[in-house]
């Protein structure tokens, strides 16, 4: 018979025969249990630090040691050589400490790092502990015999406890499931116990009557009772830490969730790539039950560069796809590695927060949507003007087709505004983006720049300018159709300037200066028409800039002079004040008539600093006459409606010394209208001072006699447009005796401009006109020619209208 053969059948006689079956089966059960709890505790001591590794560490080494020792112990009682045996108490303890010694070392190399290594490491370390103990726990035997051991058969035990060993830690050293951890004790069991038997195959004892059993050795009886006792308490101890245990986390656990279904963020826990667990938040993200997304692979559900490759902490965006193939959602992720310690359930877990972003991205869309297009029309507005145009360029430069665009200014947007008020001006802009909008088609679009200014960029595969010219026909035709609001039509009409690509520029910025100088030149023949650039318009904006800063500087070195025209009582031509009309003496292009630079001022921001300059002039100049005649000044739009203007003429009259009843300011309706209330409030302050406000222009504003009834003018200038036509147009005449009537009948004196002949003066004496003003009386002159009408004498203080005349 080979010697392998005869070895198993030596094992299985010493099984068989020399032991007691009953106890051999209650050693096997010892050692199933130590080695299923060492596996549950162990599973606690892989996730744990510091001192309670140490203290999961002790326990799990004390269990699986002293589980050991009690099996070979109890198989050791369970053997009946047929001779009287004992035990070395000294041996049977250096036995339980190697146990416990090895055990812990075992579990402590296997642990120390996440891989297959350090598991066959710690497995060997675990089976020649076992083998350690087995036969230091021998050499404690003490028969009347003389034990004889077969190396080879030795050999083959320590082997397979090894393997054993190596076996249990490959099955449960990872394992969170109880199957696998109930798996590597059965297999741990059977390392144990074939270790335990094929030793004991090994040796074959001589009987020696002259060897003697000490009576102090320990009997099988009192180790028996000694074993069982100690490693049944050890054991219990170590399920019931456990236990203890698993219910906390499992406390915490639901306590975790309870909290995470609160959660407004969706929390998804993901294990080895499939979902372990979900909050309600989540499972609602993924349109489906718990049940379902437990063990579902997380990778199908969301889109992101590697989750397993994202570095822990670090919030990175995706997409998730619900499970019942709805709409994917935009998400934020942030995740982290659970590692709190010693719960087997959260121990190696990554935790997933996911974000729902679709409102965030809904709200940075109305929020890009809002910076990129004007509130009031939709269109795009100038900050998003100027990349759609570039790209608008690159565009035609790579396909060849042509662009052009188009500068458009509504030309009645201030009367529906000053007539109507700012819904009606609203409502004016509204209509005229969709009508632009109903004339340009993609690539084409229209922008809004602001107020009632705005762009077409017209992309075509015509020829230009042809294709250029019949869009602005179209759109002239349809802006000029009244616009309907609230039962009424609001007049409409449009100003186009037109520049072209490449011709006209091949930037953004010249295309629309260019057009933007077109366009002025359509506002200056009449509105109502479009201009294409010409390159000599060039020349006239760049002479207009070097007048607008040529008038600048001439107001900061008073190169600007103050004319005075006289006003007369017209029922004896007596000058009781003067009107202060700028002038400009230029010391190259010598005097320049306001028409060219009052414009040139408003168009440029100077009208403030030039209206305060003269305000200040004629102050002063007035309060050097003789005779306390008044000063009448001209206040722009802009000045009216300046918050500080009340406290800026109160500062000048204090300055100058001029009294507040000779200083006269003259308004036009129109400028009432820009900011109607602070206008008024700045009226009534003026009039609070003392100063005299009179209207200018009266009858050619909007609603002359709705401004009459909301101030208390003290004086109503007609418009030289009427007396001028005095006796040559009827209606003319009508129109001027009927204002000089309501005059009267509201008791406001009234003074008619324009005076020129001695047969409009005779007319309004006649219909009781309180003051004259024009060529007639006397022509605008500069300070020095003016003592005729302000030294003290009686003659020179009561000119007829003809000495006047003659004067100026």
């Amino acid at each position: 018979m080979p010697l392998g053969d005869l070895c198993v059948l030596k094992v299985l006689t010493c099984l068989t025969t020399e032991h007691d079956l009953r106890l051999v089966v209650v050693a096997g059960l010892i050692c199933f249990a130590a080695c299923f709890t060492a596996f549950r505790l162990y599973s606690r001591l892989r996730g744990a630090k510091g001192l309670v590794r140490g203290a999961w560490l002790l326990l799990t080494g004390l269990v699986a040691g002293s589980g050991v020792w009690a099996t070979h112990f109890v198989a050791m009682v369970a053997y009946a050589p047929g001779l009287k045996t004992g035990y070395s108490p000294t041996g049977t303890l250096l036995s339980l400490m190697i146990s416990v010694m090895f055990m812990a070392g075992g579990f402590a190399v296997a642990s120390a790092q996440r891989s297959r290594t350090n598991d066959v490491a710690g497995g060997l370390v675990l089976g020649m502990g076992v083998a350690a103990m087995h036969y230091t726990g021998m050499s404690a035997f003490v028969t009347q015999g003389v034990v004889q051991w077969e190396q080879a058969t030795v050999a083959v035990s320590v082997l397979l406890g090894v393997s054993g060993a190596v076996g249990a830690l490959a099955i449960a050293g990872r394992a969170r499931s109880l199957v696998k951890q109930l798996a590597g004790g059965g297999v741990m069991t059977l390392g144990v116990c074939a270790l335990h038997f094929v030793g004991m195959g090994s040796i074959t004892i001589a009987p020696d009557p002259s060897i003697v059993v000490p009576d102090q050795l320990l009997s099988g009886a009192m180790l028996t009772l000694a074993v069982g006792s100690i490693t049944t308490m050890i054991i219990l101890g170590g399920l019931g830490a456990v236990t203890i245990e698993s219910s906390t986390s499992r406390s915490a656990l639901d306590r975790i969730r309870r909290l995470a279904n609160a959660a407004y963020e969706g929390i998804v826990v993901v294990q080895d790539g499939r979902i372990n667990d979900a909050n309600a938040a989540f499972c609602e993200l993924a349109g489906a039950e718990l049940e379902t997304l437990v063990g579902a692979t997380f990778s199908t559900m969301l889109t992101l560069d590697g989750v397993a490759a994202a570095r822990d902490g670090v919030r990175r965006e995706g997409v998730l796809q619900p499970v019942d193939g709805g709409r994917p959602i935009p998400v934020e992720v942030f995740q982290r590695l659970m590692d709190d310690g010693a719960r087997t359930e959260t121990s190696g877990l990554t935790v997933l927060a996911i974000r729902d972003l679709r409102e965030r991205r809904s709200a940075e869309e109305k929020i890009r949507y809002l910076a990129e297009h004007d509130g009031l029309t939709g269109l795009p507005n100038r900050n998003s003007l100027q990349a759609r145009l570039a790209a608008a360029l690159d565009r035609v430069e790579a396909s060849g087709e042509s662009l052009s665009l188009i500068c458009i200014d509504l030309d009645h947007f201030k009367e529906a505004n000053d007539l109507h008020g700012h819904l009606a001006g609203d409502a004016l802009l509204v209509e005229t983006a969709r009508r632009l909008q109903e004339l340009v088609t993609a690539p084409s679009f229209a922008a809004r720049l602001g107020g009632d200014e705005f762009i077409v960029v017209q992309v075509a595969a015509g020829d230009q300018p042809a294709a250029a010219a019949e869009l602005a026909g179209r759109m002239l035709e349809s802006l000029s159709t009244p616009a309907a609001y609230e039962g009424q039509e609001l007049a409409m009409g449009a100003s186009l300037g037109v520049s072209l690509f490449p011709d006209d520029g091949r930037t953004a910025e010249a295309l629309l200066a260019n057009a933007d100088m077109a366009l002025y030149r359509a506002k200056e023949s009449g509105r109502g028409a479009y201009r294409f650039f010409k390159r000599e318009m060039d020349e006239t904006i760049r002479e207009r800039r070097t007048l607008a800063r040529e008038l600048r500087q001439a107001i900061q070195d008073e190169e600007l002079v103050v004319y005075y025209q006289p006003l007369a009582k017209a029922a004896d031509g007596e000058v009781c004040g003067f009107e202060a009309l700028v002038r400009w003496k230029h010391p190259v292009r010598g005097m320049v008539p306001p028409l060219e630079f009052i414009p040139v001022a408003e168009e440029n921001g100077l009208i403030a600093q030039l209206g305060e300059w003269v305000l200040r002039r004629a102050c002063a100049d007035a309060a050097t006459w003789d005779r306390p005649l008044r000063i009448a000044v001209n206040l722009s739009p802009l000045q009216l409606n300046q918050p500080n203007l009340p406290t800026l003429v109160h500062e000048v009259l204090m300055a100058t010394g001029l009294s507040p009843k000779r200083l006269e300011l003259e308004i036009t309706e129109s400028a009432l209208f820009k900011d109607y209330q602070r206008a008024l409030d700045n009226l009534r302050r003026l009039k609070a001072l003392g100063v005299r406000i009179a209207m200018d222009d009266f009858g050619t504003g909007f609603s002359s006699l709705s401004t009459l009834q909301s101030f208390p003018f003290d004086k109503i200038k007609i418009d030289k447009s009427f007396v001028e036509n005095i006796h040559r147009h009827d209606r003319a005449t009508v129109i001027v005796r009927a204002v000089l009537g309501l005059g009267r009948s509201l008791e406001i004196p009234c003074v008619a401009e324009g005076v020129e002949t001695q047969e409009q003066i005779d007319f309004l004496r006649g219909e009781d006109c309180a003051e004259l003003q024009g060529y007639a009386i006397g022509r605008p002159s500069p300070i020095d020619a003016l003592s005729a009408w302000t030294l003290a004498s009686e003659a020179a203080a009561r000119p007829a209208v003809g000495k006047a005349q003659d004067a100026a």
